[in-house]
């Protein structure tokens, strides 16, 4: 059994992707005997220490130098306390790997206690290298050096899809790598509701899409595809963030604003019932690192319409257990959820052979992958011990 340091950009209580993935993680590697403990960046909430499903979580302090002279000043205060902050939780800890979570401050720091330590590292990308809203690594020439400096002493690197390792090789000099996909409970234990707004009239076909409401997550292309489409079919959006305002002027401005329904932010329930319930899901994604999305329409029986830009190759097959379609192309888009909503032969077929291909991503799996890694690289460090 090893002690375990996930030094994750962010955690609960926030939401997202990451801090679901590694919410799963440690509470697996947990179960599994492992003494893990997760390290996230304190967004200056100062939530100091807590504990998640039996997990200690550590919220410290990460800030980095910027560019303005107030900025600098700033960060020659506050980065000596820091550093001292991230070196009292190694201490307490004494890990034998440190597992960076989607690289940003978290990282910085988890290389310079790498660098400090000499611990293992295991970096795990999740897209943020393209698919951050404030695109940190086009406009930081830090984030861009560190998470060079992280890819180069890293023992071993993942990324959730191809897509996202080959990001990492073409602009940040990673050779090698391997893919550790996200995944999903194969049941979920909570009684499913719908989410409010629901269109429930007779004869209405619903087109379901959620997620955080940034321009990169497509939905104005899912809603110009929608108003191409009849007047029974509606759309739901759920999910909230900057670019909501102009969504719904979008759908006002499209005509279609008594069938696009945005109910906000949705609880897991309303998700599983939301789902459940769909005629189509559509992940329409100007880019998209993997798409747990696309695993819970798998999960809860609803037929998948799939962006072609990102991770969707490594585990969606087109036409078998779901659509891949350039979402950037309004006919194409169209035309895909119309095959779905007007065939339902196709539309069960495709939620058939999901129900089969979802099994291979269980959290399981992906622990197992982990574990597989922190042998590889904990080992070596103490036979030289």
């Amino acid at each position: 059994m090893q002690r375990v340091a996930l030094v994750a950009s962010s955690f609960h209580p926030h939401t997202g992707g990451v801090e679901e993935h590694v919410r799963h993680v440690a509470r697996l590697l947990s179960a599994r005997g492992h003494d893990v403990e997760v390290w996230t960046v304190d967004r200056g909430e100062h939530l100091g220490t807590a504990v998640v499903d039996g997990v200690t979580v550590r919220y410290l302090p990460a800030p980095l130098p910027a560019r303005t002279l107030r900025a600098l000043v700033r960060a020659a205060v506050t980065i000596p306390g820091a550093w001292l902050a991230w070196q009292r939780a190694f201490r307490r800890l004494r890990p034998d790997v440190l597992h960076v979570q989607c690289f940003g401050p978290n990282g910085v720091y988890g290389t310079a206690l790498k660098s400090r330590r000499r611990v293992p590292l295991v970096v795990s990308s999740h897209g943020e290298t393209f698919a951050d809203a404030r695109g940190i690594f086009d406009r930081s020439a830090l984030s861009q050096a560190a998470l060079r400096r992280a890819l180069s002493v890293a023992e071993a690197v993942t990324g959730c899809s191809t897509f996202v390792l080959d990001d990492l090789r073409t602009r940040f000099g990673l050779v090698g790598g391997q893919v550790v996909p996200n995944g999903i409970d194969a049941e979920d234990d909570l009684v499913s509701e719908l989410p409010p707004l629901w269109p429930s009239a007779d004869g209405i076909r619903v087109v379901v899409a959620y997620g955080r409401m940034e321009h990169n997550k497509g939905f104005d292309l899912l809603l110009r595809a929608v108003a191409r489409m009849g007047p029974d079919v509606h759309v739901v959006v759920g999910g909230d963030g900057t670019a909501r305002p102009e969504l719904e002027a979008l759908a006002a401005g499209l005509g279609i604003a008594d069938r696009a329904h945005f109910p906000g932010r949705l609880s897991r329930a309303q998700v599983l019932g939301a789902v459940s319930a769909a005629d189509v899901l559509v992940v329409p994604s100007r880019v998209e690192a993997f798409g747990i999305v696309a695993l819970e329409a798998w999960r809860g029986g609803a037929p998948l319409v799939m962006t072609s830009h990102g991770g969707a190759a490594d585990f969606v097959t087109d036409g078998h257990d779901g659509l891949v379609v350039d979402p950037e192309d309004t006919a194409a888009l169209t035309a895909a959820i119309d095959r779905v909503l007007t065939d339902p032969g196709l539309a069960q077929r495709l939620v058939e052979a999901a129900s089969v291909s979802v099994r291979g991503f269980t959290w399981d799996r992906v622990v197992d992958d982990y574990e597989a890694i922190y042998d590889q690289v904990v080992r070596p460090t103490r036979d030289v011990r």
